[in-house]
């Protein structure tokens, strides 16, 4: 089958199985993909080199609501875009305002930037923010972010080394207590004052940055001797606040934030444990779609699995829905046999207001925007 055949053939099957799909392609990859509004997100690359830094506006047909089906113009819009001297390989918005934070995964330090307004499209970094340091620093921060009236940045490398910061003055709010040094895999918010902290290994600590009380610790999940490398969600929504934990053999476990220590829900994902890329892998809870996860950084593929079936033994199961179109678009021929290049998913995010869209960038420095097709629901 000729490369044509097989795009045509991914063509028509995606009228099917996507209410919208729109692409663009970014200079270089990006593995973060911050919204900084229902209408905006940020984006930037990772190269060893000087990158670019950019707001982008979503395509105006998708704004205006119109049934558009499949479309591959390049219609997203650069708002404001900067330029930084090392990769970027963590963002975050804070809410409320036109900042957002960075971090170039080579230490723990941050760096505070401001997005630009209406009468100036220039991203330009405007502060600093002093990580933890000394060997924890290797591999970078993970950050948070919640809604306060005093802009604050919740960072750390290590379990030891977390702590909430004053954007404005630099003081430290809150350190996390705890005398262990596991790496970190994620830091997130689950209400204003309480968050989770996921480590590597697949434990948890849950805090409250009102108490200077010792964090709970959840230990790691069993793993048959095993040594992995795991991945942390939380959700907040309905059918409750729950956590979700996915290894590097694509083993998964839900448990109830109330009870982090026991396991509602187990199974094994249909992923290509072989191909997995540390830094590029995630996993995150649907905000607006109970049960709902979604996978990638293991193939070409994101993935969406249906949390609400799994049982409380584990088994195999197939995702719900999966979006190939990365690597569909990026075959080539070879004396005239379509040839697959190797593309992988560097980030993907759900769209913080539309239940089914979410962004996707990959390695090739493609980004898409998809609203897909529940079919097994009766979807239209």
């Amino acid at each position: 089958m000729e490369r044509e055949d097989i795009l045509e053939e991914w063509f028509f099957e995606s009228l099917k199985t996507y209410r919208d799909l729109y692409v663009y392609q970014l200079g270089c990859p990006s593995r973060v993909t911050e919204w900084t509004s229902g209408k905006t997100l940020c984006v930037a690359g990772f190269s060893p080199s000087q990158n670019e830094i950019l707001e982008l506006q979503l395509p105006r047909k998708l704004l205006a609501g119109d049934d558009q089906g499949l479309c591959a113009e390049r219609d997203f819009r650069v708002l404001h875009g900067g330029s930084t001297d090392g990769p970027v390989c963590c963002l975050r918005h804070v809410p409320g305002t036109r900042c957002v934070v960075t971090n170039d995964g080579l230490s723990s330090d941050l760096q505070v930037w401001n997005l630009g307004a209406d009468d100036g499209d220039v991203i330009r970094r405007t502060g600093g923010v002093a990580g933890g340091g000394g060997p924890a620093a290797a591999g970078g921060s993970r950050m948070a972010v919640g809604v306060s009236s005093r802009p604050q940045v919740l960072h750390g490398a290590r379990s030891g080394d977390v702590r909430l910061t004053e954007l404005s003055s630099g003081r430290t709010l809150f350190r996390l207590e705890s005398d262990s040094a596991d790496r970190l895999g994620s830091l997130q918010f689950v209400s204003d004052s309480v968050f989770i902290a996921g480590c590597w290994n697949g434990a948890v600590y849950l805090a409250d940055t009102r108490t200077p009380a010792a964090p709970q610790l959840t230990p790691p999940p069993e793993s048959s001797g095993e040594s992995l490398r795991w991945w942390t969600d939380a959700s907040v929504g309905p059918p409750g606040c729950r956590i979700v934990r996915l290894s590097s053999s694509g083993q998964t476990v839900i448990s109830d934030l109330r009870n982090p220590g026991g396991a509602v829900s187990r199974a094994r994902l249909a992923v290509q444990s072989g191909r997995c890329r540390l830094d590029e892998v995630r996993v995150s809870w649907a905000p607006a779609l109970g049960g709902r996860v979604s996978v990638s950084g293991f193939s070409g593929a994101v993935q969406i699995y249906d949390t609400s079936v799994w049982g409380a033994e584990p088994r195999e199961v197939q995702p719900l829905f999966q979006h190939r179109g990365h690597a569909v678009s990026q075959s080539q021929l070879g004396d005239g046999v379509p040839v697959p290049v190797p593309v992988s998913i560097t980030g993907h995010t759900w769209h913080p207001e539309r239940p089914r869209t979410l962004l996707s960038a990959a390695s090739d420095g493609s980004v898409h925007l998809w609203d897909w097709v529940d079919q097994s629901a009766g979807s239209e």
